[in-house]
């Protein structure tokens, strides 16, 4: 589409707008109706460690909303010359699960309580012989447990609950509301009828230690819609909040909200049966689409939904690619103190190419990348921890190999337990996240880790607010009810084109091998957090 039609959509409101809160990024980006992206901004932010909880302060979300659409809005300005002031539809993302409580006045009880704290295995463990169905410590019913169980105050005074995606939502629509996928992280979702599980919700509602509050579960809970159905209008509050400089009007209409996990499988196509996704950075998460039920509850493997209420087993791991960017900063240092300015896209495609000379099993190298817990390896603490035993080989190349190998083995030991155990089949797993944007490298090794084919998408780098606007399209433009996956298939992935990796035979043994050498090194990593508990 030319720049003269691009402004002319933009003065009509032809476009939508996607929002993404991740976990070090926010990001928003403006898409026409033919899927492009015409303007972004972005801010970045770092969760906080509040009294042993991992937060996000309320006043940051609000101000990285803002300065992201103000960024973006100066964008359209620049390139097109015309004032950003009407958007078709608006859809929000946000990273999964987590804590937010409201009492009847709007206000916050608790600080946010988010995906990355390992604070409620007591409420996990219970909730999961009550249901029968695997409850992770990051959904929101498990922190809701976790806090009646530690009798904390507020719990009394709970009105609503909900996601940051839904939160948000909330406060730029008013309306209460969760897409299907993201509400399958609060609470277990009934495929039949892609709501909570009323079973469920009964089992959790006659416990001794719930009956003494005045709520009801599903009260208190957000609305759960499907994609494609209308969740609200941006209302006059929600623009000024949205927008500070007063420009953009009311009226856009506003999709479900969803996790990051749902815009991962709506960026990659990968809603239809037997089709998954891959989305590594803060976390990693692996999405398979299930064409049969599993075999058995494990604890390790979370079952939640497309943003269409689909079946999908899920890998969550709490750490992937944060310790990576860490040394590579430092070897940035050191290039700056060498006189040398390198570009983060330059600094990590060398020392990305050159982990490819290592050996197949990073020359008994072991790299723990946790910044945070480690729900897969149950670990309830974070200890970035490298180690190596004195024949081990160390060099530049087995060093950042084993910091990429790091960054897929908790996602590869849970992958382990769908694909060996649950022999689950695929027919494509599409990979995304900042780690592929350095061509073949991360890829390459990922297939091997699964010994699984993986494929990459143009837009590997940037999936999550696209997909989310992609999603607030879907509701303005199905067609007699046109589900998702056909909508992806027809007209946003038509003409698409992805690269495909085969696994290697010598590299699936080399890290298979360096997998045992994790394992047999955690008892290592377990000790340092005993050892070193936080004060």
């Amino acid at each position: 589409m030319d720049e003269s039609r691009v402004r002319d959509e933009i003065v009509s409101g032809n476009i939508s707008l996607g929002i993404e809160l991740g976990s070090t990024r926010i990001k928003e980006v403006l898409v026409t109706n033919d899927f492009q992206t015409i303007a972004s901004g972005d801010y970045l932010w770092e969760n906080e460690l509040d009294n042993g909880i991992w937060t996000y302060p309320i006043e940051k979300i609000w101000d990285g909303i803002q300065t992201s659409y103000a960024t973006l809005a100066l964008a359209v300005h620049d390139k097109y010359g015309v004032e950003l002031k009407k958007i078709g539809s608006i859809g929000v993302s946000a990273m999964m699960h987590g804590y937010m409580a409201f009492n009847k006045d709007g206000q916050l009880l608790v600080p946010f309580r988010t995906w990355r704290n390992n604070i409620t295995g007591q409420a996990a463990e219970s909730l999961t012989k009550l249901f029968n169905f695997n409850i992770p410590e990051r959904w929101s019913i498990a922190h809701l447990y976790q806090a009646i169980l530690n009798k904390e105050d507020h719990v009394k005074d709970v009105d609503f609950l909900t996601t940051l995606a839904g939160y948000v939502t909330w406060k730029l629509s008013g309306q209460r509301v969760l897409g299907v996928g993201d509400a399958s992280g609060v609470f277990p979702i009934d495929e039949k009828t892609t709501y909570y599980d009323k079973g469920m919700v009964d089992k959790f509602n006659k416990l001794p230690e719930v009956q003494q509050y005045p709520w009801n579960l599903v009260d208190i809970l957000p609305k759960v819609l499907p994609a494609g159905e209308k969740a609200g209008e941006l209302n006059a509050e929600g623009a000024k909040l949205l927008d500070q400089s007063g420009q953009l009007e009311a009226g856009s209409l506003i999709a479900p909200p969803e996790g990051d996990a749902g815009t991962g499988m709506v960026s990659t196509n990968s809603v239809k049966k037997r089709t998954g996704n891959i989305s590594a950075g803060t976390s990693a998460f692996s999405m398979v689409v299930l064409d049969q039920p599993m075999k058995a509850v494990h604890r390790d493997i979370d079952m939640v939904t497309t943003p269409d209420g689909a079946p999908v087993a899920m890998v969550h791991t709490n750490n992937s690619s944060s310790d990576i960017n860490a040394w590579v900063g430092l070897f940035g240092e050191f290039a700056k103190a060498l006189g040398l300015q390198l570009k983060p896209d330059d600094l990590y495609g060398t020392l990305f190419a050159e982990s490819v000379k290592g050996d197949q099993d990073a020359g008994g190298l072991v790299n723990f990348a946790y910044l945070s817990g480690e729900n897969i390896t149950k670990l309830p603490e974070g200890r970035p921890l490298f180690v190596r035993k004195p024949d081990a080989k160390l060099n530049l190349a087995n060093f950042i190999k084993t910091q990429i190998y790091s960054a897929f083995a908790p996602l590869k030991i849970g992958m382990d337990i769908l694909l060996r155990e649950e022999h689950i089949k695929t027919n494509v797993l599409v990979a995304q996240g900042g780690i592929f944007k350095t061509p073949v490298v991360a890829q390459q090794v990922l297939a091997d880790a699964l010994n699984t084919p993986i494929s990459v998408m143009e837009n590997a780098g940037e999936g999550g607010p696209w997909g989310m606007a992609v999603l607030a399209l879907f509701c303005v433009n199905r067609n007699n009810g046109e589900s998702l996956e056909d909508y992806l298939a027809n007209r946003v992935f038509k003409d698409s084109t992805k690269a495909t990796l085969y696994p290697e035979s010598a590299s699936v043994q080399g890290y298979d091998k360096f997998i045992d050498n994790y394992k047999a090194a955690l008892p290592v990593e377990s000790q340092a957090v005993k050892s070193m508990k936080m004060k």
